[in-house]
């Protein structure tokens, strides 16, 4: 039987080049792309599905689409200042296939960036969905840090910027996905019969003054308790700091750290092309170049066309230190 695909988050490039890759399989007949926000111009090979979660259309595209096979990478309605954050997405979803037949396989995406609430929340669920409907096969796949030409994420956003704030006498390591490798990764296992959570990750890791030296940004060590400030800050509009971004993108690349990747390479009989540090030399190459990223964007500054020096992060850090929120 030819199988119908739905794969949500298409306005991204990462799911956009799934769901054109899907559309050239075998026995493939038809890919549907969900996302609130449409793909970009020129995405082809897949129809595009508007979702609103609020009108709860998220279960009315998935039993209307007749689609076997999901692939849950995502919705651009979860973004903003948490773009990998997309727990709301993926406990919607997994609540309409409890009461959607048909669907035999669900793959879903996950980031090393979930706080333990909001894990547990999917796994409640996923446990949920699984004695609700037990013929489904459901494999998670729990990515490093992504990084690549096409990626915009929190962590690329803090490498981007020209002044990065990192934690004062730490040098983390991070461990990173090159996009081609996860998209690989995901259409591998949708026509796979693994289920269970598979980290998928690339060799080694890559200490963070590496990563910055690499990419170009002027590295400024801030007490812990300095960058709470800075999230703070920009959280209430005071400064533009992209990712509100270095605690939480220091505690991603920690996290990345203890990623096992065995099972992924045992199930699949396949591992990433890319190492990490391999991964980072062609952003850092492609960047370089000025050719196929997203326009910067994000550098920390306080009035507009104004970038913030150095000194202007670490007199806005120290003017709050012994302030309370």
């Amino acid at each position: 039987m030819a199988r119908v695909v739905l794969v949500t988050g298409v306005s991204t490039p990462l799911a956009a080049g799934v769901a054109r890759s899907l559309s050239g399989v075998s026995g493939v007949r038809r890919v549907i792309g969900a996302d609130s926000s449409p793909p970009a111009p020129g995405s082809e090979g897949f129809e595009f599905a508007h979702v609103d979660l609020h009108e709860e259309s998220l279960a009315r595209i998935v039993a209307d689409s007749g689609a076997d096979l999901v692939l849950h990478l995502g919705l651009d309605t979860e973004r903003g200042p948490n773009r990998e954050n997309h727990v709301l997405g993926t406990v919607r979803m997994l609540s309409a296939l409890r009461h959607t037949e048909g669907v035999q396989r669900l793959v879903v995406r996950a980031g090393v960036t979930l706080d333990s609430d909001d894990a547990a929340q999917v796994a409640e669920h996923t446990r949920a969905l699984q004695r609700r409907r037990p013929e489904m096969s459901v494999a998670v796949l729990r990515f490093a840090n992504l990084i690549g030409p096409s990626v915009d994420t929190p962590l690329t956003r803090y490498l981007d910027q020209r002044v990065v704030p990192t934690a004062l006498g730490s040098d983390p390591h991070v461990r990173f996905l090159h996009e081609d490798d996860a998209a690989e990764a995901l259409v591998r296992m949708a026509f796979s019969e693994q289920d269970g959570l598979f980290d998928v990750a690339g060799a080694d890791t890559v200490p963070l003054s590496h990563c910055l030296r690499r990419v170009g940004g002027q590295r400024l060590p801030v007490p812990a308790r300095g960058l709470d400030v800075l999230r703070r800050a920009a959280k209430r509009g005071r400064i533009d700091y992209a990712s509100l971004s270095a605690k939480r993108a220091v505690h991603a690349a920690v996290s990345g750290r203890s990623m096992d990747t065995g099972s992924l390479e045992h199930a699949l009989g396949w591992s990433p092309s890319y190492s990490s540090a391999q991964a980072l030399e062609h952003y850092a190459g492609v960047r370089g170049r000025g050719r196929g990223r997203p326009a910067r964007r994000g550098r920390a500054h306080i009035t507009r066309g104004h970038g913030l020096r150095p000194i202007h992060v670490l007199a806005l850090a120290r003017a709050t230190l012994g302030r309370s929120d």
